[in-house]
């Protein structure tokens, strides 16, 4: 009896041993399998390299948040040297492209036909009254409100050149200017101020959001397509072999353009990196794990690269472009808007690359948002791996 159980496990042994190492050889060949095809296919490596190039240039040079060269009129009844000296500071700013006006119907009808988008208005009596303590110096500024942020930005530059005005007239004077209240000023993680510090960034995330489950959703939907997941699914391959065969290629492949996509933001944007490159690999892999299983989901319902692709776009980059902060601050949202952001996983991300290129290593930001997005991850992948079956239902 005992000579029997031994020779029965001396010949499972060497079988156990034999599946093993034939997993290990299937999936090798599944890897291989897909890296030839990504070779051969250049819409993926165009995905993954072209994409982001592109995009990051479009966005990165093309949105900002900063304005710059506002047109101005500048209108003074009365010019003399001192509404002449006002008009200089106007001049010497780089937020201004100002020009003079004879009067103000002309500088009126200027901003109706969007020529400028402010006017300064010195009336006949500003220098009297400048130089008279007693009373104030009026000066109207018109402002176009059409667009509500610009128009916001435009009155406060006016009002900054004016109150810088000031304070160097009653420098030169020999005496302060009556301002009871000074303010000083200090600017964390951005001192320049710079949109594009905090835009590009965000853009990483927005894109690795589209690349990640373009790149899995198109390449099942395409096996799908030409059948040859079928031959796959009569194999001796295992469904976890089979998903990772397909996500493994597809992860170095997505990693890649994300270490492009922050060489871009550093050496071509000038946009500081403060953090650790390590946590910043950590954190990446996490999230692009999460768009590669929402991709990959996305695949195995559709079933059709059209509808994958829309799918993608529609339930990825969309979300991510519009509900992760990027663009449009969340805390100025509607209360059940909010609550929807917390299921877009760009959010947490968005939060992390701010963090590392801005602040650095902010651990009581960084893991919480990390811990997120593993949880969004592993739901995804879990319900690609319960959703796949070997059946062509």
């Amino acid at each position: 009896m005992n000579t029997k159980a031994r020779n029965t496990t001396a010949q499972n042994t060497p079988d156990t041993a034999l599946a093993r190492g034939g997993a290990g050889r299937r999936l090798f060949g599944l890897i291989r399998k897909e890296t030839l095809q990504i070779l051969r296919d250049p819409s993926s490596i165009a995905i993954a390299f072209l994409m982001p190039v592109v995009l990051l240039l479009i966005f990165g040079y093309g949105v900002s948040l900063n304005a710059k060269h506002i047109p101005i009129a500048l209108v003074a009844d009365a010019p003399d040297s001192q509404t002449a000296a006002l008009f200089g500071a106007f001049d010497q700013s780089t937020y201004f492209s100002p020009k003079t006006a004879p009067n103000l119907p002309t500088a009126e009808r200027w901003m109706l036909n969007r020529t400028v988008d402010a006017i300064v208005h010195l009336p006949s009596d500003f220098s009297a009254k400048l130089s008279n303590t007693a009373n104030q110096a009026p000066v109207q500024i018109i402002v176009n409100g059409v667009d509500a942020n610009q128009a916001r930005l435009t009155q406060a530059y006016i009002q900054a050149a004016w109150q810088g005005w000031l304070s160097a007239r009653a420098t030169a004077a020999g005496h302060s200017a009556d301002q009871p209240v000074v303010v000083a000023s200090r600017i964390w993680f951005n001192p320049e101020l710079r949109s594009r510090d905090y835009l590009v960034p965000g853009l990483i995330a927005v894109i690795m959001t589209l690349i990640g489950a373009l790149l899995t959703a198109l390449v099942m939907a395409r096996e799908w397509e030409r059948g040859t997941l079928e031959a796959l699914m009569v194999t001796p391959v295992h469904l976890n072999e089979l998903l990772l065969g397909k996500l493994i290629p597809y992860f170095v492949l997505g990693m890649g353009g994300m270490a492009l996509s922050v060489s871009m933001a550093i050496w071509l944007f000038n946009v500081p990196f403060l953090g650790s490159p390590w946590i910043l690999i950590l954190t990446s892999a996490i999230f692009l794990l999460t768009a590669l299983g929402m991709g990959l989901f996305i695949s195995i319902v559709a079933k059709n690269q059209f509808v994958a692709s829309l799918i993608a776009i529609i339930t990825t980059f969309l979300p991510a472009f519009m509900l992760s902060g990027f663009i449009f601050d969340i805390g100025s949202m509607p209360g059940w808007l909010q609550n929807l952001t917390y299921i877009v996983s760009a959010r947490y991300f968005i939060v992390i690359l701010h963090t590392l290129f801005l602040a650095g290593d902010v651990n009581g930001v960084i893991w919480p948002n990390t811990l997120a997005m593993l949880a969004i991850a592993a739901f995804f992948l879990g319900a690609s791996r319960r959703k796949i079956r070997k059946s062509l239902e």
